[in-house]
């Protein structure tokens, strides 16, 4: 057994992972890159190996950088079935063709504008090539074997995070890998805890927050406190959220709060066509996260939803106060582009973050401080101000990933840190190393780990 690292290394994004059981060549998520040009220019080749050789692919969940390279894979003629959970399935169903219909309009807009510096500028792959990587997924539900081949096996375990967000435990003859996939919150305020793999011989863990602990904060005073103060100031609340998962923890919050009345009852738009269907879905998978039909429906009813493209731009001609919340939650594409262009420029507006900003975004750039972003080729002055709510993160931080792995009951052979930045990965190591003892590394960019019993014990000896 063998696993090659094809992503998610020195990064947080561009998650896939290469394992060889036997002749089975199985693909464990499939990604696409962000962040700095140079990982995003991965993309554009083919993976390094055969996509006709994989046999399989399984996805941990929906995120576009866990997910997204999918109809990359079948044009480079990929013939096999795509895993994942039932709620996964669903989300796919929104977030690959909005992925590719966002890359076909942008590459039209810079040709209209003559800003690439490709002529002509073309997308990653087109909303036809999106509908054909659906026909390809089968759902499973969580805790149930599915047979590969022979002795390959895989079962999905809930992990928070998002809807329909899975660890994968995969077994063949020589042992067990377990993928943590994104790694949830104990305390979450949507989704349930993360669960805990029964054994395995190998880990695969994200370190996303790997040095660092979340701010021990109210996600919903947070937010109040945010709202209330840019409201004071007639400003425009512009929050790039991420579609899945962040969109509907915001809804959720300011439902809540208008409900206590502690913030003015302003107007809240929701301006991403695929954060809106997103929303609806959740009530469909009531067994996945905490909230009641009745939360789902107040999430639901909290904004108004923004389709079209004359009403995205109306909002631009509007004037506080007002929340916006609107894809990408990095603000590497899509309409919150355009409001970046409307309201980044007025100190009484608030650009505010949600989530995790991964190096080489424009999102990482707001937040630390840049005075210009470069957005459709042009640069953008930046006088709002910028805030995170630190509180609101979907992934565990570095003492909830400790916990978590120290609740197993075994101790795994090896264990792998991915999905983090340098500094992040690292510092995970080191605690895992001091705190629980276990033999750990941080793999590079298209390393391959041989998974042999005599494999295993010679890394395990290296200091």
């Amino acid at each position: 057994m063998k696993i090659s690292f094809l992503g998610a290394t020195g990064t947080v994004t561009g998650s896939k992972y290469l394992v060889e059981i036997g002749s089975k060549h199985i693909l464990v998520d499939c990604g696409l890159f962000q962040g700095f040009k140079q990982l995003r220019l991965r993309n554009w080749k083919p993976v390094p190996f055969p996509a006709r050789e994989i046999d399989a692919v399984i996805l941990t969940h929906a995120h576009i950088d866990h997910s997204g390279y999918l109809p990359l894979l079948l044009r480079q003629g990929f013939t096999g079935r795509v895993y994942c959970t039932h709620a996964t399935r669903e989300l796919l169903g929104v977030l690959l063709p909005d992925s590719a219909r966002l890359q076909e309009e942008e590459a039209a807009y810079a040709n209209r504008r003559g800003y690439s510096k490709h002529h002509p500028a073309l997308p990653l792959y087109t909303q036809q090539d999106a509908v054909a990587a659906l026909e390809r997924l089968s759902a499973a539900d969580y805790e149930c074997n599915t047979t590969l081949d022979g002795e390959i096996q895989f079962r999905f375990i809930i992990a928070g995070h998002i809807l329909g967000a899975a660890m994968i435990h995969l077994s063949g003859p020589d042992g067990a890998l377990v993928f943590s996939g994104d790694v949830g919150r104990p305390n979450d305020p949507i989704m349930r805890p993360p669960g805990i793999p029964a054994t395995a011989d190998y880990l695969v863990v994200e370190s996303t927050y790997g040095d660092r602990r979340h701010a021990q904060v109210d996600p919903e005073a947070e937010l109040a406190d945010a709202v209330n103060a840019a409201a004071a100031r007639g400003g425009v609340i512009l929050v790039p959220a991420f579609a899945v998962g962040r969109a509907q923890l915001l809804l959720q919050l300011i439902a809540r709060l208008k409900q206590r009345q502690a913030i003015p009852d302003l107007p809240v738009y929701l301006n991403s066509p695929m954060a809106v269907n997103v929303t609806e879905i959740y009530g469909a998978y009531g067994k996945d996260h905490r909230l009641s039909p009745q939360q789902c429906a107040d999430m639901c009813r909290a904004a108004t939803y923004v389709n079209s493209v004359n009403d995205s731009k109306a909002l631009n001609r509007r004037r506080g106060p007002m929340i916006i919340i609107s894809a990408s939650g990095m603000a590497t594409g899509g309409r919150v582009l355009y409001h970046l262009e409307a309201f980044a420029g007025d100190p009484r507006n608030l650009i505010l973050l949600a989530g995790f900003q991964a190096g080489g975004t424009r999102g990482a750039s707001l937040l630390a401080g840049a005075q210009t972003v470069k957005i459709h080729g042009q640069l953008v002055e930046v006088r709002a101000q910028v805030r995170q709510l630190s509180g609101a993160s979907a992934h565990a931080d570095a003492n909830e990933l400790l916990d978590w792995m120290g609740s197993f009951k075994w101790q795994p052979k090896r264990t792998f840190i991915t999905h983090g930045e340098p500094v992040a990965a690292d510092g995970l190591r080191k605690r895992i190393e001091h705190e629980l003892g276990w033999a750990c590394e941080v793999p590079d960019y298209l390393e391959t780990a041989d998974l042999s019993a005599r494999a295993t014990r010679l890394a395990a000896q290296t200091p």
